[in-house]
């Protein structure tokens, strides 16, 4: 391409073509950021060399190879669709989430109400608390905190519960002795909306010896869905924590306590902070001026 034929391409440069490389690179960005962080990343290096096997056979001319890698390449659409079905649908599933897209363009979202924050809060120090004595104890828990994707579809699997979520509901659910005690609780909105659920298992094969059904069904969950999924493992009493098909083990009251409260309550943006520190300056100024009068009407 001569130095001409690149100032004409810029000459007849629009916005809109501006805005098409932008969609582009974005797509691409977010396809790297699901591909990095799951499985999906082993499949994807799998590709790659087949298409550099590919394209080494076409230059040397190996026609039984090149014929093999070019039927093969007639369904590797098809055949990604199917490798990918879990990561594909999460990413389809977070582009529906209105209100996470409303949260990143107008910082609105339904977790900056102050009731829903206070019943996570206290939500979550149940859960902790459930969680380290579960751990003691060695009994086999499953909990699943509902995010941004809706789980209905999960919660019908089980049987409703709608109860604040505090220590004693908890080990009921999970008391070995319970027909609620081998399936997930869902916590919706700070309240346990459903005990005795089944969740999607993962088909991970990193999983070690030592993680049975409960992990694949919290690392499967986190797979199929942005929720975030605790268990406490029957034979180790180990607690962990699975998130956006990660599963990370060994957690204590305090950490666990620490990351939920990180992920389930977001912090206060620099805005809010100022309004609410507004608000204290303006209710400490009346409150003054309401003494003052006082002490002028006793003098």
């Amino acid at each position: 391409m001569t130095l001409n034929s690149i100032v004409a391409n810029f000459q007849t440069f629009k916005l809109v073509d501006l805005l098409d490389i932008l969609i582009i690179a974005f797509l691409i960005y977010q396809l790297l950021g699901i591909v990095n962080r799951t499985r999906a990343g082993q499949l994807a290096k799998g590709a790659l060399i087949v298409l550099a096997v590919y394209l080494v056979a076409n230059i040397l001319n190996m026609r039984t190879v090149t014929w093999l890698l070019n039927s093969l390449l007639q369904v590797g659409l098809l055949t990604l669709v199917v490798l990918f079905q879990p990561e594909i649908r999460r990413a389809l599933e977070r582009m529906g989430q209105t209100d996470q897209w409303a949260y990143r363009f107008f910082n609105k979202s339904r977790y900056n109400d102050t009731s829903l924050k206070g019943a996570w809060r206290s939500a979550i120090i149940a859960i902790c608390d459930a969680a380290e004595r579960f751990s003691e104890t060695k009994t086999g828990a499953l909990i699943v905190l509902e995010r941004n994707t809706n789980l209905s579809e999960i919660v019908r699997t089980g049987t409703p519960v709608n109860s604040a979520v505090n220590l004693e509901v908890l080990g009921t659910i999970f008391y070995e002795g319970t027909p609620l005690h081998d399936g997930a609780a869902i916590i919706e909105n700070g309240r346990i909306k459903a005990a005795g659920c089944v969740l999607p298992l993962s088909n991970n094969l990193d999983l070690g010896k030592d993680m049975g059904t409960r992990h694949r069904a919290c690392l499967g969950i986190a797979e199929n869905s942005d929720a975030i999924a605790i268990v406490v493992s029957e034979e180790t009493g180990i607690i962990s924590m699975a998130k956006n098909g990660v599963l990370i083990r060994h957690f204590d009251r305090q950490t666990l306590y620490t990351r939920l409260v990180d992920e389930m309550i977001p912090k206060e943006t620099a805005s809010e902070k100022s309004a609410a520190e507004g608000w204290k300056a303006r209710g400490k100024r009346l409150l003054n001026w309401v003494n003052a009068k006082e002490e002028e009407e006793q003098q």
